[in-house]
């Protein structure tokens, strides 16, 4: 779908102090520079902003970043969030084949990935958010304990998906068709895609994904699982 462009737009973001402008030089300092208490927690792709705003709301120790790639989208999210005290969140206009170049190694604890693009054609798997591609950067970045969380309503995605995450070594932590009907509805925080899905009774699919195997007795990666309310499989 083809997005009508708001006039001043990359202005207001520019001017907005709630964007990040200066993203690359931050690279290996970000929870340095944010006064961060553990690694980020990022939403990729984040759209209007309901889910990421919430996730701040509901935890103030955290820091977070909502990225998205058009300008036109992100100026509805900061108007969204408007006035609201949310000193925990801050955005980037950004592509995510770039976040290489902005997060050093360790700085990003979780990564959500909500609703995204299935580019449907076999030709443009490659940029699925979910595919080996972004996996391949995300373990830039992410912890070695770090998790991804992908919700969608897109089974044909979702189960690419699984394949995904399988062959480039990952391991699934937990998975459902029906998040709402599964143990993983338990805090789920909707996206405005989602709450309108939810009203037409259509099943979400969901899954939580890590980047390597746990060794024994590794503490990190199972109080991960805890927190995300995992079932390992």
């Amino acid at each position: 779908m083809r997005l009508r462009h708001i006039p001043g737009a990359e202005q207001m973001i520019e001017e907005s102090p709630f964007v990040i402008q200066d993203a690359r030089e931050r690279k290996g300092r970000w929870q340095e520079s944010l006064g961060a208490k553990a690694p980020l927690q990022i939403e990729i792709g984040m759209g209007k902003g309901r889910f990421i705003l919430e996730q701040a709301r509901k935890n103030p120790d955290l820091m977070f970043l909502g990225i998205e790639r058009y300008s036109t989208v992100l100026l509805k999210a900061l108007r969204k969030r408007g006035e609201e005290e949310a000193p925990n969140l801050f955005y980037l206009c950004e592509d995510a084949r770039k976040l290489g170049e902005i997060f050093g190694p360790g700085e990003v604890g979780r990564i959500y990935l909500n609703f995204s693009d299935p580019w449907p054609k076999k030709r443009n798997a490659g940029r699925r958010l979910t595919s080996p591609v972004y996996l391949g950067i995300y373990e830039q970045f992410l912890t070695a304990d770090g998790t991804v969380e992908f919700k969608t309503d897109n089974r044909d995605l979702f189960e690419y998906s699984l394949e995904s995450i399988g062959q480039a070594g990952w391991r699934i932590l937990a998975s459902t068709f029906d998040l709402y009907a599964s143990d993983l509805a338990a805090g789920n925080v909707m996206t405005e895609y989602e709450m309108k899905f939810a009203a037409e009774g259509k099943p979400i699919c969901k899954l939580i994904a890590a980047r390597r195997e746990p060794e024994e007795g590794d503490f990190s990666a199972e109080k991960a699982d805890r927190e995300n309310g995992a079932h390992i499989l």
